[in-house]
Order: structure tokens, then C-alpha cells, then sequence
């Protein structure tokens, strides 16, 4: 396995991951221990693409984004810890449980989404994600994902 050199920038995430503007949602991994955990950030602006219908008056981050950055957390984690000769073609959502959404993402604020693995087996990988803002919780959820 290769260790990945931190911190993770954008270039970086996108040399282990699919994901491409606009719908890349991280913007830096700071902490990687593979098979184990991760911390990835997103900065979220005033002017993301998504806040122009999600609300114009009064802008929130649609839920459904802050799982998917939590889900590319995973997927650096996932990848990166598997990481070879041949890099994974992609990790995909298999469930979504016990999300809650405890306090509004909104622009200026900076997530700090911290992922662990909860168990992996060939290639199904369970994972447990929670976004922080200021050290407060916001966001949580565990999912799974199938490596392909």
C-alpha cells in the first residue's frame, strides 16, 4: 500500500476520486489513517452554485450535499487505504441510516467532517461521519458504501 502524503488539497482528492466541479464537496484532508478514519473540510461560500435556488433570501446547504461531501470523505478514506498499483474505479452508496441534521450549514461557515470506518468486509465498508462547525456538532449519518 502507498501512503498518501497530507495534507490532501484539491488537486490531490482529485487524483483518488471521481468527483468533479461543481459537485466535488471537499476542499482539503488534513488526517488520514487508513482503514481507520479521516478528516476532510469544505469552506462553504456565499457563492456555491447550489444557493442560488437553496434559498436565494436565505441560503442553507441542501442536506442531501452535506451527506454527499461526508460520502466523498469516505471515499478518499476508502481509496486511499486501498490505494496500489490499481486505484479503485469508484465507492458507491449502498444505505444511508441515522442521519440527523442538528443545525443549518449556511455561507462562511467551514465543515469539519470526520469520518471513521465502523467495519469492512471485501468490498462493502461501513462508515460513520459527523460535520462539525466551530466545534458544534451539525451533521451525522452512517452509510455504506461497495467498492467496484
Amino acid at each position: 500500500m502507498t501512503m498518501v502524503e497530507l495534507p490532501l488539497d484539491i488537486p490531490k482528492i482529485k487524483a483518488l476520486i471521481p468527483h468533479r466541479t461543481p459537485f466535488l464537496l471537499i476542499d482539503k484532508v488534513t488526517e488520514l489513517e487508513p482503514y481507520k478514519s479521516c478528516v476532510a473540510y469544505k469552506a462553504v461560500s456565499y457563492n456555491e452554485w447550489f444557493f442560488q435556488g437553496h434559498f436565494p433570501e436565505h441560503p442553507v446547504m441542501p442536506g442531501v450535499l452535506i451527506i454527499e461531501s461526508m460520502a466523498q470523505s469516505a471515499c478518499v478514506l476508502a481509496i486511499a487505504s486501498l490505494q496500489s498499483d490499481t486505484v479503485p474505479d469508484n465507492v458507491l452508496f449502498a444505505s444511508i441510516t441515522n442521519v440527523k441534521f442538528r443545525k443549518q450549514i449556511v455561507p462562511g461557515d467551514l465543515l469539519r467532517i470526520c469520518t471513521q470506518v465502523i467495519q469492512q468486509r471485501f468490498k462493502l465498508w461501513k462508515f460513520e461521519s459527523k460535520v462539525f462547525v466551530d466545534n458544534e456538532l451539525a451533521d451525522e449519518a452512517e452509510f455504506s458504501a461497495m467498492v467496484t
